[in-house]
């Protein structure tokens, strides 16, 4: 589930603007060292992967097999917003998937997520995610009733992404994309990252932080995730991608 853009893919594709997507289809394949190019400052969080956070399990897999690793989502309750009454609801196939399908077919949506084609592309894709350990839940994001977004909430930890940057147990990503252009260029991006980091924390309570990997050449989306409350912990060389690591605190880090 790392390197999430709506912001593009780790395996190609190009940014959009934040209120457009947050996430990328798919973790990578394979692990690529991490480097700085001159000049860039290195945050203690992206100058590499953490030795171990997370046990070895016989089947590959890292972490302790569990039915729930994310505290259960579909439990949440909503929130009021200054858009609407929020909540997240898990993805139920084949229900939810006319809708996820004809999302990921919005030019807009495909040209980042590259999910574009027949429901059995985005099954792909979902599948796996429902048919997992838990430490990956996909969501529809409900706005005043309306299903209007669509999340991916992660065990960062156990997630590819641990290849990459110092991740701490529990920590959680999330991936976003609006589904509708009614829904884009009203700041609803932002408005729902916050509202999602802030559900996050206070329904993890072992979790510290949020995270996300926006492009680096993002601008847009680098503000959106800055104006939720996100810092910039530095970057992150991911596949198909310069990544800035953004950081949401459970605490400010000056109150530390």
């Amino acid at each position: 589930m790392s390197a999430p853009e709506p912001f593009r893919a780790a395996s190609g594709g190009s940014e959009a603007h934040p209120d457009t997507e947050a996430g990328a289809p798919a973790p990578p394949s394979a692990a690529r060292g991490a480097r700085a190019p001159a000049g860039v400052r290195v945050d203690p969080d992206t100058a590499g992967p953490a030795a171990s956070v997370a046990a070895s399990r016989p089947d590959g897999n890292t972490g302790p097999p569990s039915a729930d690793l994310l505290d259960a989502p579909g439990s949440w309750p909503a929130v009021p917003t200054g858009a609407g009454l929020f909540r997240l609801v898990p993805v139920g196939l084949p229900g939810d998937l006319p809708l996820l399908t004809g999302w990921m077919n919005d030019p807009v949506v495909a040209a980042f997520w590259e999910l574009a084609g027949p429901e059995r592309v985005t099954e792909t894709h979902v599948r796996p995610q429902l048919d997992g350990d838990g430490r990956s839940v996909p969501c529809l994001g409900v706005l005043d009733g309306l299903p209007m977004s669509y999340w991916e909430l992660y065990r960062a930890d156990l997630d590819p992404l641990a290849r990459y940057c110092r991740v701490r147990p529990q920590d959680t990503g999330v991936h976003l994309l609006l589904g509708g252009a009614a829904h884009r260029g009203r700041g609803l991006g932002t408005l729902l990252l916050r509202t999602v980091a802030d559900l996050v924390l206070a329904q993890r309570p072992r979790c510290t932080r949020v995270l996300a990997e926006p492009d680096v050449r993002n601008a847009p989306s680098l503000a959106a995730f800055l104006g939720a409350g996100f810092r910039r912990s530095g970057e992150i060389e991911l596949p198909g991608k310069r990544a800035a690591l953004m950081v949401r605190d459970r605490e400010p880090r000056h109150a530390r």
